[in-house]
């Protein structure tokens, strides 16, 4: 028997700053990702070739081989997006237990993506998702592309665990899913006990989670059909207010 999926309810993007404000988090349809960048989704499935050549995580601690990524780090000052030369993705332990702590070299994401200009206008309002929370300021933005597959059997998405990233606002990106059974989204308060599970299964659909105060995962992926590979395509971009992670 397959266990059940629960659909997310999804926030029109008018009032996506509120549902932030008032339960922590926020999940926009693919049309509601739409209307928010003011685009069509045409423009964000250019980049979607990408997740078919992301180089393999070699950090994994727990020796797996489900995980290839890309990563990169930019500013945004309103409307004014700029990249920072290449550097290590680091957190602490006390937000990731399992690989904190370490200086992690990613491949670099590609000049075209990070030329795009539907790309470049998705940080912006990511960013502009973090004032509305926080206030003007500068944000210290890091992207990374993930691609979890079933090579192993199963893959991890969120191999440490239900986590905080220790930034102010967190954003994930569903670009795709193909093959696969599972991938639960799950956000918990941080200080409280309320807790929703939910299941992205629309490409370009978006959930943005105030970091202070919701702990988040993602649940384990497997193939659909036993024997047949299958993945999990995801962006996750990070905004935090005074600087990168490790300064």
């Amino acid at each position: 028997m397959s266990a059940a999926v629960f659909a997310p309810s999804f926030d029109p993007p008018s009032r996506l700053v509120d549902a932030l404000r008032l339960q922590g988090y926020a999940v926009l349809s693919p049309e509601g990702v739409a209307e928010w960048l003011g685009l069509p989704l045409d423009a964000l499935e250019a980049l979607r070739a990408d997740w078919d050549a992301l180089p393999p995580d070699e950090y994994l601690k727990d020796g797996g081989r489900y995980r290839q990524r890309r990563h990169s780090c930019f500013t945004v000052d309103g409307d004014a997006l700029a990249q920072v030369p290449h550097r290590a993705h680091w957190q602490p332990i006390e937000y990731n237990a399992l690989h904190g702590g370490m200086q992690r070299w990613f491949a670099p994401m590609s000049d075209a993506t990070v030329a795009n200009a539907a790309w470049q206008r998705l940080l912006v309002r990511i960013a502009d998702a973090a004032t509305g929370l926080r206030g003007r300021q500068r944000w210290f933005v890091e992207a990374h592309q993930f691609r979890i597959d079933t090579t192993d059997g199963i893959g991890r998405p969120t191999p440490e665990g239900a986590h905080r990233d220790g930034v102010d606002l967190v954003a994930v990106l569903l670009v795709g899913r193909q093959g696969i059974k599972g991938g639960e989204t799950r956000v918990f308060e941080a200080d409280g006990r309320r807790g929703e599970r939910f299941t992205l299964t629309e490409p370009w659909s978006l959930m943005l989670v105030d970091d202070a105060r919701v702990i988040h995962e993602s649940t384990p992926i497997q193939p659909l059909v036993e024997g047949q590979s299958g993945h999990r395509d995801t962006l996750v971009v990070t905004c935090r207010a005074g600087g990168f992670q490790g300064d």
